[in-house]
Formats: structure tokens, C-alpha cells, sequence
């Protein structure tokens, strides 16, 4: 299993401490975009020369922890107990 702390880092320096792919300046928010939007893995390892797929699983396995973490209001969903 790809453990994506070898991947994404956080400092305050850096992008406004945004996380980001592990010695680049890139936010692992617009990775996210960029494959939310469509774009292939192709389109933006060709785009951003600096990533790798790990990189780009990094970023979906980042997200899916973040994820698990918290609740996030759904509109038009209700949740009863």
C-alpha cells in the first residue's frame, strides 16, 4: 500500500503552508482539481513534469484521509440518527 506521507508535506514556508507533492511547490489541492476536472494521469504528469503517479495516488490517498477525518455538510442530504 502506498503510504502517502513519503509524498505530501506541509511548511508554513511553502505555498502558504498548503499541502504539497514533496519537494515542489505544487498543491496537492490542484492535483485533485486537475483529476476531479477529468484531466488524465497522462495530461498532468505531462503538465506538471515534477510529479510521478505515485504522486498522483499520493494525492487521492491524501484526500481519502482527510476524508475519514470529518464530516462534510452534503446540500440536499440529510442524515437522521
Amino acid at each position: 500500500m502506498l503510504n502517502w506521507q513519503e509524498y505530501i508535506t506541509v511548511d508554513p514556508t511553502v505555498c502558504h503552508g498548503q499541502a504539497c507533492i514533496r519537494g515542489t511547490r505544487i498543491p496537492v489541492a490542484v492535483v485533485l482539481d486537475n483529476l476531479a476536472a477529468g484531466i488524465s494521469e497522462a495530461e498532468i504528469l505531462h503538465s506538471y513534469p515534477a510529479l510521478s503517479p505515485n504522486a498522483l495516488r499520493a494525492a487521492l490517498a491524501y484526500a481519502a484521509e482527510l476524508a475519514r477525518e470529518r464530516v462534510v455538510a452534503v446540500p440536499g442530504l440529510s442524515i437522521r440518527a
